[in-house]
């Protein structure tokens, strides 16, 4: 079947897109007198880096005032050792960011913002998405200030909301009933830290400590172990956490109606070392190719992963299939995502600046490729017409998790749904389109016995049903402009 006008608009899309869901930013921060606190949050910061590429950024208290340097770059383009000595303090916050798809990476935009509440100042950092900043806006629109970003937002708020209640957490949990949307916050004053999530619980964060007592916050558990710190647990959602002086604080601020974490931290977003809510990501995605290679069976001879998140899957569907598990595609790892492509027909193939097949593997052989997931489409057909050109006999693609047929609203940079390739097409439509010898994704159930072994079984499943935890407005964006 010939590629329809939609799949032709979605495909010359100008616009330069990433053809993958893309993780909005990472959070870091460390509360710990006498360590170099800048340097521990830039070392997490880095474990962190997949999280966000375009900006980054690391402020400092020492109970007097707050200092920043954030800029435009992966971590170690924007801190060098001057960089590192000007921050000094007890305590840090750091964050790494994406910005919107198709827009430019902006240096206004770098987190940590900063602020103040009258005469203290604050510095927050921001994983998520809110999703009412305009109704924000006008309720506040004689008092001034801006809100063109989530992050601005969220600190304008928590301002009113601390000199109502006369204290910075009571202002936090009375900005949480405000607050519409996903988010995982870290804010600093001079003094302390003030670790929270939304109420859903939909993006990440934990807690660390250091072996000198000292505390750390991450979005993921890969960040506590890069700085030598032991887990200790999960932010809960609607948390609010205060690490300080007198260690960790907390309490519950409002309550949701349903837990609902992103189950596609799992499948793609979070490093396959990390661990979240129990749960390894290792391990989970091993039991998504294995639970996909029952529900999904072939006669081939190799399984091949598409690396990176691809890999462990493959090899989970490779034990449980029996077929055996071969490095066959060869990534480049030295390619960003804001790659120069000027014209049309080099987007097209600029695949082959990241992925790379092995004809002297795959040649002649009926192959296996398992991947995390499709979006656009465009990768997964690109790809699978180069395995062909190597050699390949068939190719089957296999994708471990369901249909991507709706858009995320809390933080994840995706596409309008007009975009997907799955929002309204059949399997067999898809795997036309593709040029596969067949194409199968893996079932919601099997997706959910994958994930098991998580302290809890309340998900954000919205990229696959469409059925979102909260309500987004009609205006909402589709990811994040400000976190």
């Amino acid at each position: 079947m010939g590629a329809t006008r939609a799949d032709e608009s979605m495909e010359a899309n100008g616009t330069g897109a990433p053809d993958a869901l893309e993780e909005a930013c990472g959070v870091f921060a460390v509360y710990a007198p006498g360590e170099d606190v800048a340097r521990l949050t830039a070392y997490g910061l880095q474990a962190l880096q997949h999280r966000g590429q375009e900006s980054a950024g690391i402020a400092t208290g020492d109970g007097e005032c707050l200092r920043c340097h954030k800029g435009i770059g992966l971590v170690t383009q924007v801190f060098d050792d001057a960089a590192m000595d000007s921050l000094t303090g007890h305590l840090a916050v750091g964050h790494v960011r994406y910005s919107t798809s198709g827009a430019a990476a902006s240096s206004d935009a770098a987190q940590p913002h900063l602020s103040a509440i009258d005469d203290v100042a604050i510095a927050l950092v921001h994983n998520g998405t809110l999703l009412d900043t305009d109704r924000l806006q006008r309720a506040r629109a004689a008092q001034g200030g801006s809100m063109d970003t989530d992050t601005k937002a969220a600190c304008l708020v928590i301002a009113e909301a601390t000199r109502e209640t006369g204290s910075v957490r009571q202002g936090i949990r009375w900005a949480m009933g405000e607050l519409q949307g996903a988010y995982a916050m870290v804010l600093a004053t001079p003094e302390a830290l003030y670790a929270f999530r939304d109420p859903c619980g939909i993006r990440p964060l934990c807690i660390g400590r250091l072996p000198s007592g000292g505390w750390v916050v991450s979005s993921e558990t890969c960040g506590l172990d890069i700085v030598g710190a032991a887990y200790v647990r999960d932010i809960e959602p609607g948390e609010v956490a205060r690490l300080g002086a007198e260690g960790l604080d907390s309490e519950l601020g409002p309550a949701a109606a349903r837990r609902a974490s992103c189950i596609f931290e799992y499948v793609y977003f979070a490093r396959p070392d990390s661990v979240i809510d129990g749960q390894s990501v290792y391990q989970a995605r091993r039991a998504m190719g294995a639970a996909l290679a029952r529900e999904a069976p072939v006669e081939a001879d190799l399984v091949l992963g598409a690396p990176d998140s691809g890999t462990p899957a493959a090899t989970g569907y490779a034990e449980a299939s029996g077929i055996p598990y071969a490095f066959g595609i060869v990534k480049n790892h030295y390619v960003g995502r804001t790659f120069i492509q000027p014209t049309q027909a080099m987007r097209e193939r600029g695949i082959k600046l990241k992925l790379n097949p092995l004809p002297s593997v795959i040649a002649g052989k009926r192959l296996v490729v398992v991947d995390d997931s499709i979006v656009r489409g465009t990768t997964s057909r690109q790809l699978v017409a180069m395995l062909y050109e190597a050699g390949a006999v068939e190719v089957h693609l296999r994708i471990v998790s369901p249909e991507v047929a709706w858009p995320c609203f809390y933080g994840i940079d995706t596409a309008s749904r007009s975009q997907l390739l799955a929002a309204g097409r059949s399997v067999g439509a898809m795997n036309e389109w593709i040029g596969s010898s067949s194409l199968a994704f893996l079932s919601l159930e099997g997706l959910r016995s994958a994930v098991s072994g998580a302290r809890h079984q309340g998900w954000c499943e919205a990229c696959f049903t469409g059925s979102y935890p909260m309500a987004v407005p009609d205006d909402a964006p589709s990811s994040s402009t400000g976190a």
